[in-house]
């Protein structure tokens, strides 16, 4: 694909146009990384014109970037590619003024973060005002979907005006680069490669933690729950990327063959597995950081049995990786705002050091709020060892920002957009893997339902309710806190 030359962005006046997409363009703009002719055209309901975005988008960088990221001819020059439209997405009639502002609608990005109920409306009001064509790509922010039914129907109305070949469905932790890196890290040394499978890994564990709560996303986040909200797309796109086979050469269609492989493996949580197979839970008042929080229901204003945490235990059943398990996890108001893989590989078949306790080697991922990989490995301590060799686990930790100290770390959504901009499809996600993501979330929550599953209260400032150190206690694995 040639690069666009018009970035139209829908919601433009929102949180997360003002929080991430605004500060990013700008970053790339700053590098000179976008097309000298790339015009960005903001839409939304709101009865803005251009100056009056561009003053809101000059706020959005003063709150968002440090002083020494934006200097004042590098912002002039940004808000000069600006422009905006106002737009009632559910009236197609609203459309040709939208059209008259792109100029040429094949060589057109699309960022499309609107309401659901409005994904139909805004497909055909595009599509009637010329702004399909072939050279069109058109990026979709989640939720896409509720379940695997309304996913494809989402999918159904976008497939009627763009191909595949035209969609990038964004999952912003794939812009994440210590995610980018689990294929360096994997695919690029071969340390890593003979042991990547049942034979030399236990247990692989992925967690995600917030210490919020629901922040004013209420009636959203309670139709959701941690497990749709989460599990459905983040999590299950970390556990693609680390038990996936090796594509054979790094491009969009490579890499998503072999995602969709892993998650058409994942072994079915049905009704008779829920109850040993996954945890729910609600968080109830406590403490976060020394202060007192409100619970879940305390927030809401209302009765609900919505889970804001949620644990499970995986299989892939596939030759890689019979028999070891993927523990997954994530909940609000947990004690610490964490995203980390946790690869645990088996301890050594014979010990030659006597009474020396061994621990099995440790991949420590850590995706956010640092990003850093991390080996636990044993060493010998220090001293003339009289008494025989003492050994101790020592990390190996790799600090990504002192690694590369001279490289600008980035925003996730900088790359999303630049790889948008210029056509490239590798870290969004295809249409088979969003309904393979569903088929396996529906299969638990239709086991939660069928089994009448309640949530199990835990005080915020606490990982989950007891009964999810239970899930991994029993098969003699403890979460890595």
């Amino acid at each position: 694909m040639t690069a666009a030359t018009s970035l139209l962005l829908f919601g433009a006046t929102g949180d997360l146009s003002r929080r991430m997409l605004i500060p990013s363009l700008f970053g790339l703009h700053g590098d000179g990384l976008l097309h000298p002719d790339l015009r960005i055209i903001g839409t939304a309901r709101s009865t803005l014109d251009s100056g009056s975005f561009r003053e809101l988008a000059a706020k959005a960088l003063e709150q968002h970037l440090e002083a020494d990221r934006r200097p004042p001819a590098a912002v002039a020059s940004f808000l000069d590619r600006l422009a905006y439209v106002p737009l009632d997405a559910s009236r197609t009639e609203g459309f040709a003024a939208l059209a008259a502002e792109v100029g040429d609608p094949c060589r057109l990005a699309i960022f499309l973060s609107t309401a659901p109920s409005l994904f139909g409306s805004t497909i055909a009001g595009l599509s009637s005002a010329g702004l399909a064509c072939a050279g069109a790509r058109l990026a979709l922010e989640k939720p896409l979907g509720h379940d695997l039914a309304s996913s494809r129907a989402i999918n159904d109305a976008v497939a009627a005006a763009y191909p595949e070949s035209q969609i990038f469905r964004i999952d912003h932790y794939l812009g994440k680069e210590t995610v980018q890196n689990l294929l360096a890290l994997r695919f690029g040394n071969i340390l890593f490669e003979p042991l990547w499978n049942a034979t030399g890994i236990q247990s692989v564990q992925i967690s995600v933690g917030e210490t919020v709560g629901l922040e004013g996303r209420g009636d959203y986040y309670d139709g959701m729950g941690a497990l749709r909200d989460m599990v459905q797309n983040h999590m299950l796109q970390l556990l693609a990327l680390v038990a996936m086979e090796p594509p054979a050469r790094l491009d969009p269609a490579a890499v998503r063959d072999e995602k969709v492989k892993v998650l058409r493996s994942l072994r079915p949580i049905t009704a008779r597995e829920v109850e040993s197979h996954s945890v729910r839970g609600q968080y109830g008042a406590g403490a976060i950081l020394g202060q007192p929080v409100p619970g879940y229901l305390d927030e809401l204003a209302k009765p609900s049995d919505t889970e804001t945490f949620v644990a499970l235990k995986a299989h892939v059943d596939n030759w890689r990786w019979k028999g070891v398990p993927f523990y997954l996890r994530t909940g609000k108001r947990v004690p610490e705002r964490v995203s980390e893989i946790i690869v645990q590989f088996r301890d050594v078949p014979h010990s030659m050091f006597g009474d020396a306790a061994l621990k099995a080697n440790k991949l420590i991922i850590s995706i956010q709020p640092d990003e850093n990989v991390g080996l636990q490995m044993m060493a010998k301590v220090p001293g003339l060892d009289r008494d025989g060799l003492k050994l101790r686990a020592v990390p190996l930790d790799i600090g990504m920002t002192n690694a590369f100290a001279d490289v600008r770390r980035r925003i996730a959504y900088e790359r999303l957009m630049l790889d948008l901009v210029e056509g490239r499809q590798t870290l969004f996600v295809r249409r088979d893997e969003v309904e393979a993501q569903w088929t396996w979330i529906d299969a638990i929550r239709a086991g939660w339902a069928q089994t009448g599953m309640a949530v199990k209260p835990y005080a915020a400032g606490n990982w989950g309710p007891a009964a999810a150190i239970a899930l991994t206690e029993r098969d003699g694995v403890s979460w890595h806190d």
